[in-house]
């Protein structure tokens, strides 16, 4: 008998999501806009202490209008996080513009502000300083935003947040989303809320998210017949997504709670390796930084685990129908940007090689860790005298 999958990240859903898309389909508010759209950018105003939000159709397509608000056109440059996942860069070839990516630090597996500096300093010699950087929360841990932010603002470039993973994480208690000229979540089914697809975007900026809005929605101008003076795109959020938005709003603190507990069992779990001779890290929070640990994550050295690595604990999850995967392949290594400058320092690199994501849906039960630690145990001691 085939034993239940046990997902990396499924979606959880609360109690009143339900109730909301009832009101939708009750009050006829079934096309895009409407209450509960409004409702939804409103609670994210107030969960991320942003003054505007737009309600998007997803996090790629708020990064892809920060970029067209910021005036970022063919053969300009835009710097990105390498480590992240391909919808933190696509945008930036939307537009007919030159990624360069920036390595990590290992201290938050994040942009790393030493590279970044290099990077605007070397183009501004050139005479061609980036016209966007986007930093990315990985996995829920901040970025050494403050740095990022100081170094950036030095040179005069807007910052691109991609907080998509990152709802509910803050710096010193400044909510992740409201640290750069624009922030960006994501309600993708695995995010730690959903609205099955879906994102935002934020800003200070009252015009700009009106901007994005009327981008958003095809570019319509004020007539009554239908006349575009802009290129449009069909980005906005429908208020059926929304309602769920809302019912997902009011148990992100508890959704926050659960995976910040399942990070906490694991450590616990994995400290009995390590006093038996193993070596398993994690992605650490230093001082002032809260994550919400949407994914817990592992980097398995094999020269510090007897010849142990991460594809062999996932391939052996797999075999047990737990699906665990390899952090994000950096954007360096990827096909399609191949030919892209990249500043590295080897972290990222490191990061995907020895890097494992493990099950971390808040929905998790006892039974299904019992599970995991029990095929977990079975590799470890395969590995023990090795």
């Amino acid at each position: 008998m085939t034993k239940s999958k046990i997902w990396l990240s499924s979606p959880h859903i609360g109690t009143n999501e339900l109730q909301y898309v009832k009101e939708a389909f009750a009050t006829n508010w079934i096309a895009p806009l409407g209450p509960h759209v409004n409702a939804f950018e409103q609670g994210l105003q107030a969960q991320t202490l942003s003054s505007h939000a737009a309600a998007l159709s997803s996090g790629t397509s708020a990064i892809h209008l920060a970029l067209i608000l910021l005036g970022v056109n063919a053969s300009d440059i835009v710097f990105c996080q390498s480590i992240t996942f391909s919808a933190s860069a696509n945008p930036i070839a939307y537009q007919g513009a030159i990624p360069v990516f920036i390595d990590s630090e290992s201290d938050t597996w994040n942009m790393d502000p030493i590279l970044l500096k290099v990077a605007l300093e070397e183009a501004k010699q050139n005479g061609k300083l980036p016209k966007a950087i986007i930093p990315v929360h990985l996995y829920g841990m901040p970025a050494k935003m403050v740095e990022i932010l100081t170094i950036a603002h030095e040179y005069g470039v807007p910052v691109i947040e991609d907080a998509a993973e990152a709802l509910g994480s803050n710096i010193d208690n400044k909510p992740c989303g409201s640290f750069g000229e624009f922030g960006v979540l994501s309600f993708n089914g695995n995010k730690i809320i959903t609205t099955s697809g879906g994102g935002a975007l934020l800003s200070e900026n009252a015009e700009m998210i009106e901007k994005a809005r009327f981008l958003a929605t095809q570019a319509r101008d004020s007539a009554p017949h239908y006349q575009h003076s802009h290129i449009g795109y069909n980005y906005r959020m429908s208020n059926v997504l929304a309602g769920i938005g809302r019912g997902q709003l009011e148990v992100l603190n508890d959704r926050v709670e659960a995976r910040r507990t399942n990070f906490e069992r694991y450590k616990k779990y994995f400290s009995k390796h390590n006093n038996a001779g193993f070596t398993i890290k994690f992605q650490e929070a230093p001082s002032g930084y809260y994550s919400n640990r949407w994914l817990t994550c592992i980097l398995v050295d094999p020269t510090l685990n007897n010849g142990l690595t991460r594809e062999i604990i996932r391939l052996a999850l797999e075999g047990e129908n737990i699906e665990s995967r390899p952090l994000w392949k950096p954007m360096h290594q990827q096909p399609i940007f191949a030919d892209c400058k990249a500043y590295l320092n080897g972290v990222s690199d490191k990061l995907f090689e020895d890097g494992l994501c493990l099950p971390s849906g808040s929905n998790l039960t006892k039974e299904e860790f019992d599970r995991i630690f029990e095929s977990l145990d079975q590799i470890f001691a395969k590995y023990q005298n090795s």
